[in-house]
């Protein structure tokens, strides 16, 4: 399954200190029994959250762990996030979060049913299952730079560049 937890902060002065606790709270998430991957993500699509985090779980009930329970959310960053862009959902139809290295970005494309062939890109459509529950479907395919870019400029899709490495097996 992937947990995706997407949001943006209302004090982009303060962007690269958020930046800096991201890296070290995606690797406290990777020490929770059943999150094996995490990668955060960062796009300028517009109406789109600035901020994407993707994790790799291995149930919903990774989200009732008591040390889940004790070191998740944002922190001290809860204050100023901008409440227009805090989504949060848990999807199937993948056993495990692609890792997105240099070159390559990930597309985003949240839609009522899944559409084949959209901007031909090879999507994993997946089916929102738990949490928000902000969209049906997310597709999300992940491409060289060049593809991404032509991709998200034809057919409201969102192209998040990874803002770090994967953390924990891919």
């Amino acid at each position: 399954m992937i947990f995706m937890s997407q949001s943006a902060i209302t004090t982009p002065e303060r962007e690269s200190e958020w930046d800096r606790w991201y890296i070290d709270h995606l690797r406290i998430m990777v020490t929770v029994p059943g999150i094996s991957s995490a990668q955060r993500f960062k796009t300028e699509t517009p109406d789109y959250p600035r901020s994407l985090a993707m994790y790799s779980i291995a149930s919903p009930d990774v989200f009732s762990d008591a040390y889940y329970q004790s070191i998740r959310g944002l922190g001290e960053w809860a204050q100023l996030v901008d409440r227009r862009y805090y989504r949060r959902n848990l999807f199937d139809g993948a056993e495990r979060a692609p890792g997105v290295n240099v070159g390559h970005v990930l597309l985003v494309a949240d839609r009522d049913t899944p559409e084949a062939g959209l901007a031909d890109v090879d999507w994993k459509w997946l089916t929102c299952v738990g949490v928000d529950l902000s969209t049906p479907y997310r597709g999300i395919a992940v491409v060289d730079r060049k593809t991404g870019e032509r991709a998200a400029s034809s057919a409201n899709v969102a192209l998040y560049v990874p803002a770090t490495m994967p953390v924990g097996p891919t």
